[in-house]
């Protein structure tokens, strides 16, 4: 008969040592992740307080006629349905904030990319000039918008002077229109020193080694931007165009400061979504109203950059060829 393998007793001793191992292991990564929660402790509660709860009061009063004042009745889907079919000012200050997105967004991602590559040429003096671009990215607030106001005077402006210098007669600009929404975009160009920031640095980490082969195999200068810059620098340009179309929908302080009393400008040109629903929130106080605008407005950013999101798998490369 088969004599049954006895297993040695040193098995049976070393078993509760692991358990008792594999406990206090799992008691010190309680510990660490204890300390952890201390450390984040200030953010969760700032994020509790200062973010969560606000968004969760706004979306309650999406469905509510608060105006501050008076109690918060619940009304349902109201504010949504006067949005669509009795707020003309509604449609007008989406497709202002649509019309700008869909030219700002380019322009300024293709102009911050165009002086990043002037930039990062070896030229005696390069850091002189690339200081004066990037001024212009830590001058903003109130003082820029005022000063854009002065040089778009139609009839004492620098602009329009400089025009007038060539024989080309300037428009309007701020009082005009039809030339309203172009001054805020040449004003956006003037102001794409923090993108050139970003771009420059990628540009920087391109190996030079990709270039002296592609030049020895004869592309061309436009050859060695598609094939090689601009994969290279592919992930800065997803994060600028992300990031771009989040701010550009958010556009606020321009249409303020620059329009009469914070009114749009000339017939509502300069009426943007955000200006729009501050002047039904701080205006008319009618909250709920506002709220609802506002959380529209998330949903469409969220779309956008879900969106986003799927089609950069499809042109972002990453180092290493991962996509």
């Amino acid at each position: 008969m088969k004599q049954t393998e006895i297993l040695p007793s040193e098995t049976y001793i070393h078993e509760p040592e692991a358990a008792s191992k594999k406990k206090k292991r799992l008691s010190r990564t309680a510990r660490e992740n204890l300390i952890g929660y201390l450390f984040v402790s200030p953010w969760l509660i700032g994020f509790a307080g200062l973010t969560l709860g606000p968004l969760i009061f706004s979306l309650y009063a999406s469905f509510t006629d608060y105006n501050i004042t008076s109690k918060m009745n619940f009304i349902g889907l109201d504010n949504f349905k006067r949005m669509f079919t009795l707020d003309d000012l509604f449609w007008t200050s989406l497709l202002n904030t649509l019309y700008y997105v869909v030219f700002s967004v380019p322009l300024t991602t293709a102009g911050a990319i165009l002086l990043a590559l002037l930039l990062n040429q070896k030229v005696k003096g390069m850091k002189f000039f690339r200081t004066i671009y990037y001024l212009p990215a830590v001058l903003s607030g109130v003082a820029v918008y005022f000063l854009w106001m002065q040089l778009l005077s139609p009839s004492t402006g620098l602009v329009n002077t400089v025009l007038g210098w060539a024989g080309i007669e300037g428009p309007a600009w701020l009082f005009d229109p039809e030339w309203t929404k172009p001054a805020l975009l040449v004003m956006k160009m003037w102001s794409v020193g923090g993108g050139i920031l970003l771009y420059l640095a990628s540009l920087q980490g391109v190996s030079n080694e990709m270039y002296e082969a592609a030049e020895l195999d004869g592309a061309s200068s436009m050859q060695r931007f598609f094939y090689i810059t601009a994969p290279m620098i592919s992930p800065i340009i997803f994060f600028d165009v992300i990031t771009s179309t989040i701010g550009s929908f958010q556009i606020f302080q321009e249409a303020y400061v620059m329009t009469e009393s914070g009114n749009g400008g000339p017939a509502n040109s300069l009426l943007f979504y955000n200006l729009h629903m501050w002047n039904n929130a701080f205006e008319i106080f009618d909250m709920g109203y506002a709220s609802a605008m506002a959380w529209l407005l998330f949903i469409i950013v969220m779309v956008l950059t879900v969106l986003n999101l799927k089609l950069g798998k499809r042109w972002v490369h990453y180092e290493g060829g991962d996509k």
